[in-house]
């Protein structure tokens, strides 16, 4: 069974659909590549998969351990290469994590973090930048 089908809706755009799901995500091209930059564009999706799988695998440690990461927060920044081909050069994930999570604790975390399927499953040139704030509530 697939995992995802897609269709092109015309005008750089394509339409996703999760088939276990139905969820759909669409997609367009960005503004500096002839787009309208009006939803993700492919290279957002693999950008935004690396802190969501990131943020996964740390939440499926953290309810192993019991720890709550309720109400954390990831910002995460794109970065194209200037040359010929385009590509995703650099990927800067910067998370926000309670400030009450014990050091062992933080330790496993990003250490977590930085091993998910996303991040060993990318390109190595891609330069992956990974913070940590530790933040009250």
């Amino acid at each position: 069974m697939s995992t995802a089908t897609a269709r092109y809706a015309g005008q750089l755009r394509t339409e996703a659909t999760h088939v276990a799901s139905g969820n759909l995500i669409q997609t367009d091209a960005p503004l500096d590549n002839h787009g309208r930059g009006e939803a993700f564009s492919p290279t957002d999706l693999v950008a935004t998969a690396l802190g969501a799988c990131m943020m996964t695998v740390m939440g499926i440690v953290a309810e192993r351990h019991r720890l709550d990461l309720t109400g954390s927060t990831f910002a995460l920044t794109k970065h194209m290469t200037a040359e010929s081909p385009r590509r995703i050069a650099q990927l800067d994930v910067q998370f926000q994590l309670p400030a009450a999570l014990a050091p062992a604790d933080r330790a496993l975390l990003e250490r977590t973090a930085r091993t998910c399927p996303v991040a060993l499953s990318l390109n190595p040139e891609i330069r992956q930048q990974v913070q940590f704030e530790y933040v009250s509530a």
